[in-house]
């Protein structure tokens, strides 16, 4: 429960978002199911994105028992299960909470939390944030308070590496250098310096002072950039943790992702993990038995989903050979283990038929326009129409479906005129990408943010 307390009025903040809806929240879950237009869909919450070997073999045979067979990953690392039929909601709810899946009916669609994946695997994060983690999702599921956010709020535990910073979470908590760890809301240019031990409670203390926010203000925002008046939110936040005993300073804003952390790990051997990426965020049910297989054999027994799509078995003492092996059999499936691969480039909504707003099967033109999308620098979004649900952040090239048949692409960046061409036929894709990439003030060499590799734009 928040302490009673004597709060300053919100200010009015320019990076709002003006936001008017007219009805609740329909954000799926997996007590809340949402219909497609290949089934029903449920959307199970993964906090860190973190699964034990008995969660993910639940998932797969409630997948195949109910729905398509397939997992399909989202872009916070959750779990979608489609092709529900009608009137099997009870039964997954039930066989995901054997499996300890449904901790808490009440907050089962609030629990989206995003962590650093290869926190305390590969030696270059400041702190393992597995503990913040577990303190964090506990604390969550204890609060009455956050059974009010909305299925879109989002809080990142990023190690210090920067990759979840990046994800421009509601709340954000970094660890910092001196042990302790950074809390920053939204896109808020400051931040509060707490103690490490203390990093849930921040966090949790600060999804609530939102709520409060967010009932004063009258309107129905479901995420801090969307409050009218925010202004002054992080000062409530600093009172409320005095009020309860922990101390917090007022920072500047924790630099967001560099370069090689934006995308997630790149594919193959990371320190003591195995990582591999999914095309289009689609797992069959060979992938993952070869995945849970893997997690299975080793010391932890667990796998770890990532916002980027794809997934990282913590595989400590693995011996050379048998890593060597691991990754043929995982490419063997169709998932992705070098890093040069194109498909680190390309995603996808789901499109039809899943979609009945779609206007195409975009997952079958990226998939026929790979090796086009391979060359063009920059990450393409395959989208069925202007929503582009799933879309990443950062710079990319969109591909949107239009009325009467083709695509729309467009690429835009900060400081830069937004750049467009249209695309009759995706086998045309090359040609289109001419069109728009590269930008003349480009660098010669730069830095992929997904391959982590060096390249060279093309020239036409």
């Amino acid at each position: 429960m928040l302490a009673a307390m004597s709060t300053p009025p919100l200010r009015s903040s320019s990076q709002a978002t003006a936001v008017t809806r007219d009805r609740g929240d329909a954000c799926p879950g997996t007590l809340r199911l949402h219909t497609a237009d290949d089934g029903a869909l449920a959307r199970v919450r993964v906090p860190g994105g973190v699964l034990g070997v008995r969660q993910a073999e639940a998932l797969a045979e409630a997948s195949r028992r109910l729905g398509d067979g397939d997992l399909h990953l989202t872009s916070r690392g959750n779990v979608q299960v489609r092709g529900l039929a009608d009137g099997c909601g009870g039964e997954l709810a039930e066989s995901l909470d054997a499996a300890g899946l449904l901790p808490s009916a009440g907050h089962e669609r609030v629990r989206n939390i995003v962590a650093s994946p290869l926190s305390g695997l590969d030696g270059r994060g400041l702190r393992d944030v597995r503990p913040w983690l577990s303190a964090l999702d506990t604390a969550l599921c204890a609060s009455e308070a956050a059974r009010g956010l909305s299925g879109r709020f989002l809080f990142a535990l990023d190690d210090g590496r920067g990759d979840v910073t990046a994800l421009d979470a509601d709340v954000t908590v970094r660890a910092a250098e001196d042990g302790g760890a950074l809390l920053s809301l939204g896109t808020a240019g400051e931040s509060l310096a707490v103690p490490g031990e203390e990093a849930a409670r921040a966090a949790l203390t600060a999804a609530e002072t939102f709520l409060e926010a967010a009932r004063e203000s009258g309107a129905r925002v479901w995420r801090v950039t969307e409050l009218p008046f925010q202004d002054g939110l992080l000062g409530r936040v600093r009172d409320r943790l005095a009020a309860v005993g922990v101390d917090s300073v007022s920072r500047g804003r924790a630099e967001s992702g560099t370069a090689d952390a934006e995308g997630g790990p790149p594919p193959g051997a990371v320190g003591d993990a195995l990582c591999v990426h999914v095309p289009l965020g689609r797992l069959t049910p060979l992938q993952w038995r070869e995945l849970t297989a893997l997690a299975a054999a080793a010391p932890s027994r667990e796998l770890r989903l990532t916002p980027w799509r794809g997934v990282v078995v913590p595989v400590r003492g693995l011996s050379e050979e048998r890593t060597a092996d691991a990754l043929a059999r995982l490419s063997v499936t169709g998932l992705v283990t070098d890093p040069a691969s194109p498909w680190l480039r390309v995603g996808a909504c789901i499109g039809r038929p899943g979609c009945a707003k779609s206007r195409a099967d975009v997952r079958a033109d990226a998939t026929k326009s790979l090796a086009a999308a391979g060359e063009a620098g920059l990450p393409l979004y395959w989208s069925g129409c202007e929503r582009r649900c799933g879309h990443p952040r950062g710079e990319r090239i969109d591909v949107v479906a239009v009325e009467g048949g083709g695509y729309e692409l467009s690429r835009s960046a900060p400081g830069r005129s937004p750049r467009t061409a249209a695309m009759a036929d995706p086998s045309r894709l090359d040609a289109a990408l001419g069109e728009i990439t590269p930008w003349t003030t480009e660098k010669p060499h730069d830095t992929d943010p997904l391959t982590h590799t060096t390249r060279t734009p093309r020239t036409r």
